[in-house]
């Protein structure tokens, strides 16, 4: 599986290098209040495509991740109590009559 994620890693990074090299145009970029002018247009996309992926990141963890870990803590800590208090008495087993 390892190998697999390896090769998978390779395969997009090889695809980005070509991308890169494909796509060599010099593009300015206004940011509103500053500009970049010495990026190619390839590296331009990859690192707005990072960067949406960054934040898309954050974005699911600030509003599933967290809230979800929050919610699991507060169940298991009443869980645990619950459970020892509804849980019956242990009784012994004994073996059937008549069979020997």
């Amino acid at each position: 599986m390892r190998l697999l994620k390896a090769l998978i890693a390779l395969l997009f990074v090889a695809l980005g290098v070509l991308f890169g090299a494909l796509n060599r145009d010099p593009v300015r970029i206004d940011l509103g209040l500053t500009h970049i002018e010495s990026l190619s247009l390839g590296t331009s996309l990859l690192l707005a495509v990072l960067l949406g992926a960054v934040l898309a990141g954050v974005v699911i963890t600030a509003t599933v991740v967290w809230p979800l870990r929050h919610r699991l803590r507060r169940g298991a800590g009443k869980g645990q109590a619950a459970d020892a208090a509804e849980a019956p008495a242990a009784t012994p087993i004994s073996a059937p009559e008549g069979h020997d």
